[in-house]
């Protein structure tokens, strides 16, 4: 990491030609490609390598200071509470060691929304994708931004999609889904499939959004991906080479504002802290 923070491994999205990019965290090539033929939007499934394989690595490889020009002109909305711990508290991967991230400061931004510090409480902890596509549509609307960028929160564990489906608490293999599979008390097909199911839940989501948001280019991709056991690799961890967290989905697709959706959710008073929201999503112990 001490090299990579100079010399990033991967492509920086600001590299790429796009005016909004949907990112889906943790999402997998594929795991979108397997739920594609059920998305009119998820054409062309292509392949980058991301500059990070987790949240903060890819935050502070991808906010570089060489692209503040672009960055001034970014409307950035984040269900990831990374976005405030390196952007803002300037706490960057790899603290204990001398690692020389080049971060623009928060004011650079033309906005950097921390949508998760006022996200509705419910008991799955995890912010909404619907919460996040409210913000990002009254985003799209109300900002003249050149670059708009929608950070979700899934398809990232827990995997809450069918204890919300069915009005239940969630099961081990969905709270703490590579403990589970590290000492085999589930299965990889159970897992991958509450994994698919909350993959799906975001992207009924971003389907509601890209009928209101106006953007000629939508990007959607991923801030790394996740490893299920795979050359005995699980979930994903900082300077993590397996390709099956490095290598993320890219998508081209276009988003128009029919105007068919009044977004409820607005923001309000931060009344959550970083590390509480690390810690409901396994970060922390």
């Amino acid at each position: 990491m001490t090299v990579t923070s100079r010399f990033p491994v991967g492509t920086n999205v600001y590299n790429r030609d796009w005016d909004a990019l949907l990112i889906l965290d943790t999402c997998r090539v594929d795991a979108l490609r397997a739920v594609a033929d059920e998305y009119d939007f998820l054409g062309d499934i292509g392949v980058i390598t991301s500059v990070g394989s987790t949240s903060p690595e890819w935050i502070a490889n991808t906010f570089r200071t060489e692209f503040v020009r672009e960055i001034r002109d970014t409307a950035y909305v984040s269900a990831n509470a990374f976005s405030k711990r390196v952007i803002e508290q300037r706490r960057f991967p790899a603290e204990r060691i001398p690692v020389a991230w080049q971060v623009v400061p928060a004011e650079e931004f033309l906005l950097l929304d921390h949508a998760w510090e006022y996200q509705p409480e419910t008991r799955f902890k995890h912010m909404l994708p619907e919460h996040v596509t409210d913000r990002a549509i009254t985003v799209g609307r109300d900002y003249d931004a050149g670059r708009l960028i929608i950070h979700y929160s899934q398809p990232h564990a827990p995997y809450i999609a069918g204890p919300r489906e069915e009005g239940r608490p969630l099961h081990p293999h969905e709270s703490a889904p590579f403990e589970q599979l590290r000492c085999g008390e589930t299965t990889r097909r159970i897992v991958w499939d509450a994994y698919l199911d909350n993959l799906r839940m975001v992207l009924d989501s971003v389907e509601l959004l890209l009928e209101n948001l106006e953007a000629e280019r939508v990007a959607i991709s991923a801030d790394h991906g996740e490893a299920f056991g795979e050359y005995g690799v699980y979930a994903h961890t900082a300077g993590q080479l397996s390709p099956y967290v490095k290598q993320v989905p890219w998508v081209i697709t276009e988003a128009t504002d029919t105007g068919s959706h009044a977004p409820e959710f607005r923001p309000g008073t931060p009344r959550r802290e970083v590390e509480t929201q690390l810690r409901d999503l396994g970060y922390m112990p």
